[in-house]
């Protein structure tokens, strides 16, 4: 077995014929048109050719670093070895590869690879460069103040952003290659000497683990290194903003960049990081409180404003004051459905047109979704289809679900709340009760990364508190949280704020 793998590794080197070399790599190749195989001599007598994807590589910076040097300056003899020729190449980044998959490799990710006759190996010249589109605000993470920068779809670009916001060294990036034919570059970054170890290991190893022919987005990633696959919750965060990123790694997390994609993954999070927002700590901790109650209130309704009201209407109407509970009745006396039906109709109905408006044009999408909840709401009601008190409640609801600042939860929330309709229309307040204490104990048993996903109301931990249920002045804050901040507990000295000083008085 070890002969058979080492006769493939020798296969697969450079050898120092340069026809044999192209020979292996024109029949890698065979019917790729957009690779280009450019022959250049190096003076008189020492034949090279040049490799690389047209699109991928800077053809300007190839001729000027590359080809120019060739033709004008000094030729080394045949046989002076591969660092001689790599002399003559004035590009910042050269490497030597050994054989045929890093020549491949090399190539794939835009940079030119280099083959000199009569030299074993060869050079990748790191010239990649393509299009990219410019560092904007994310759309579905805007805030009224804060940065305005966000990652884009090129690895490069979203690493330098990471470390504008962090300049230390500490801020290790871990590289590697996922995806037997998309060789999708991903990056595992973390803050040395904060995050623990042991998420470390364990998140390079799930990394590892993945074996799929390609991803294309970091969704891929999600769903293959997640702890429960089978739960709706998600179980890492996304985000598209650097400052999030950069907050969360300075907390003892881990980010996870994909290449094409400017979705980054979070790890660990708990179910109250989906209910935070970068502008709670932007303004006075005050109205990030108050904010932050409020989409906790929200995301409730959200979650159980339509069951509640099917199970009161279908079987607790002594609940409702008697003027309301008339009115009620007269708005309903000609709707032929069931309030089950009715809340079933109106929001998938509204479902619908939220997704319409996603998937259509921007120019027209909001207004399409907006006006076409009022007019088809007015005539469901005209049509005495659905009652006036229901089209309301599904009105609230949808408010409330465009609250909660992470999308991804706000999906779940939609999709749960159709089985807690079901339960309260056939069990009335004991099936809604049920509902309730179902999703709290699957979210109970639940972790991301070994970190419980209630945490800090489940395995109470009271510090924890000041950035969860509050948002606490941020020099109240100086200890980091206790399950992904234990390696480095202190995130801020005793003393550093201008109250402290205060206190402490005059020296």
């Amino acid at each position: 077995m070890h002969r058979s793998e080492n006769n493939e590794q020798d296969a697969s080197k450079l050898r120092s014929g340069l026809g044999e070399n192209l020979s292996q790599l024109r029949s890698v190749y065979q019917d790729c048109f957009d690779i280009v195989f450019h022959e250049f001599r190096y003076g008189e007598s020492v034949q090279a050719v040049l490799i690389y994807v047209a699109g991928l590589s800077n053809i300007d910076e190839i001729s000027r670093m590359v080809l120019t040097p060739a033709a004008e300056g000094p030729s080394p003899e045949p046989g002076a070895g591969i660092g001689a020729y790599r002399a003559l190449v004035t590009a910042p980044s050269v490497q030597v590869i050994a054989n045929v998959d890093d020549a491949v490799r090399e190539i794939g990710n835009g940079n030119p690879v280099l083959l000199i006759d009569g030299e074993s190996g060869g050079l990748s010249v790191g010239l990649a460069c393509w299009d990219q589109r410019a560092v904007q605000e994310p759309e579905a993470e805007a805030i009224v103040r804060g940065p305005r920068e966000g990652f884009i779809e090129t690895l490069q670009v979203n690493t330098s952003l990471l470390r504008r916001k962090l300049r230390t060294p500490n801020l290790k990036m871990r590289p590697m290659s996922i995806g037997q034919f998309s060789q999708t570059q991903v990056v595992m970054v973390y803050m040395e000497g904060i995050a623990d170890p042991g998420l470390v290991a364990e998140m390079e190893e799930r990394l590892r683990r993945i074996r799929i022919d390609g991803v294309l987005e970091s969704g891929y990633i999600e769903e293959l290194i997640q702890d429960n696959p089978l739960s709706p919750f998600p179980q890492l965060q996304s985000t598209e903003r650097p400052d999030i990123a950069a907050a969360n790694l300075l907390e003892g997390r881990m980010v996870i960049l994909v290449e094409g994609t400017p979705i980054t993954l979070i790890a660990p999070v708990t179910l109250f990081s989906f209910l935070q927002s970068a502008e709670d700590y932007y303004q006075n901790f005050y109205f990030g409180t108050a904010i932050r109650w409020l989409r906790y209130l929200f995301s409730g309704i959200a979650l159980i404003g339509p069951s509640l009201y099917v199970a009161i209407i279908t079987f607790h109407q002594e609940m409702i004051p008697t003027t309301l509970l008339l009115s009620m009745a007269k708005s309903r006396e000609q709707i032929p459905f069931p309030a089950l039906i009715e809340a079933l109709l109106m929001e998938v109905t509204f479902e619908a047109l939220r997704e319409a408006g996603v998937r259509l044009p921007k120019q027209v999408g909001a207004a399409v979704s907006i006006v076409g909840a009022l007019v088809i709401g007015q005539a469901a009601i005209s049509a005495g289809l659905v009652s006036s008190p229901m089209v309301m409640v599904v009105a609230v609801t949808g408010i409330a679900s465009f609250m909660i600042p992470h999308y991804t939860l706000g999906i779940t929330i939609r999709l749960l709340r159709f089985p807690m309709m079901l339960l309260a229309g056939c069990l009335g307040f004991f099936g809604l009760i049920l509902g309730v204490l179902f999703l709290l104990t699957h979210l109970f048993s639940m972790r991301s990364f070994g970190v419980p996903y209630l945490s800090p109301v489940a395995t109470f931990q009271r510090g924890d508190f000041k950035d969860s249920l509050v948002r606490a002045p941020l020099w109240r804050m100086g200890i980091r949280p206790h399950f992904t901040g234990r390696w480095n507990k202190y995130r801020q000295q005793p003393g550093s704020s201008f109250l402290a000083k205060r206190k402490e008085g005059p020296k």
